[in-house]
C-alpha cells in the first residue's frame, strides 16, 4: 500500500515539475502557435505550426499564460523593427493572438493611394513577381498578384493582392506613441490595423513576441496526423524549420 501512494506521489511530483518546466520555457523563452487563417499567406499558410520568441521585445503581462496583472509596464522592453512578423493581443479584448507585419512605428503616417502603400509620404517599392497564386479568403478562393515589398529600413517580404477588387484607397493612419500599425501579407484579406473598430493601432504592451521559425505545417484538406498514408500529400515538408521573413 505504501510502494503504491509512493508512486502515485513521484508521478505527481513528475508532472507538476514537468508543468512548471514547460510554462517557463513558454513565457520566457518560445512559444508554440498554429496558424489557422489565411491572413499572413504567402509568408504563412494554414496549418503551419511556429515558434514566437518571447525575449525579442521584452515581457509584458501577456507573456505569461492568462495575462496576469502582475506589472503594468513592459520589462527589458527591445524596440521591434518594422517589417518583423509578430504576435499580439487584439486591442478588441486583450486576449486573441493576431499575427501580423509590423508595418508602421509610432509617429508614422500610413495611407494607401491608388493601391500603392505610403509611410510618411513615400512610396514603398513594390516589385511584381511573376507568380500568380490561388489564395484563400475564409471560404472563397481567391486569384491574387505577388509582390516583393521593400521598406526602408531593407527589409523585403512577399505580398499578395487580388487581381480583381483590391482595395485602392484608404484613411490617413497616423500612429499613436507607444503603438503600432499592423498589416497582414494578404492585403485584402486582413483584419489589421487598418480596421480601427476591431484591431487598429496596437499598445507595445500587447505585443507577445516574433515569429521566428516553422517547425510543422500540414495541409488539413489532403489529411491529418493520422492518416499517416497520406502524409505525402499533406505534410508540407518543404516548410519545416523554414525561418520566417
Amino acid at each position: 500500500m505504501n510502494l503504491d501512494k509512493n508512486f502515485f506521489k513521484e508521478n505527481l511530483k513528475v508532472i507538476i515539475y514537468a508543468l512548471i518546466i514547460a510554462i517557463f520555457i513558454r513565457s520566457i523563452f518560445f512559444q508554440p502557435f498554429y496558424i489557422p487563417s489565411s491572413s499572413m499567406e504567402p509568408t504563412l499558410l494554414v496549418g503551419d505550426r511556429l515558434f514566437v520568441s518571447k525575449y525579442s521585445y521584452g515581457y509584458s503581462k501577456h507573456s505569461f499564460p492568462f495575462s496576469p496583472k502582475i506589472f503594468n509596464k513592459r520589462l527589458f522592453f527591445k524596440k521591434p523593427k518594422r517589417g518583423d512578423v509578430i504576435v499580439f493581443k487584439t486591442p478588441a479584448d486583450n486576449r486573441t493572438d493576431y499575427i501580423k507585419r509590423l508595418i508602421g512605428l509610432p509617429g508614422d503616417k500610413l495611407q494607401i493611394l491608388n493601391g500603392d502603400l505610403y509611410i510618411n509620404n513615400n512610396l514603398v517599392n513594390k516589385i511584381k513577381t511573376k507568380i500568380s497564386l490561388n489564395i484563400t479568403c475564409g471560404e472563397e478562393v481567391i486569384s491574387a498578384n505577388t509582390f516583393e515589398e521593400k521598406l526602408s529600413n531593407g527589409k523585403k517580404h512577399f505580398t499578395a493582392y487580388r487581381k480583381i477588387g483590391t482595395m485602392k484607397n484608404s484613411d490617413i493612419f497616423i500612429v499613436p506613441e507607444d503603438h503600432y500599425f499592423f498589416m497582414g501579407d494578404n492585403r485584402d484579406c486582413s483584419k489589421d490595423s487598418r480596421f480601427l473598430s476591431s484591431v487598429g493601432y496596437v499598445n507595445f504592451e500587447n505585443i507577445v513576441g516574433k515569429a521566428e521559425l516553422i517547425f510543422f505545417s500540414n495541409n488539413k484538406k489532403n489529411g491529418s496526423l493520422w492518416t499517416f498514408w497520406k502524409w505525402g500529400k499533406s505534410i508540407r515538408f518543404n516548410r519545416i524549420l523554414k525561418k520566417i521573413k
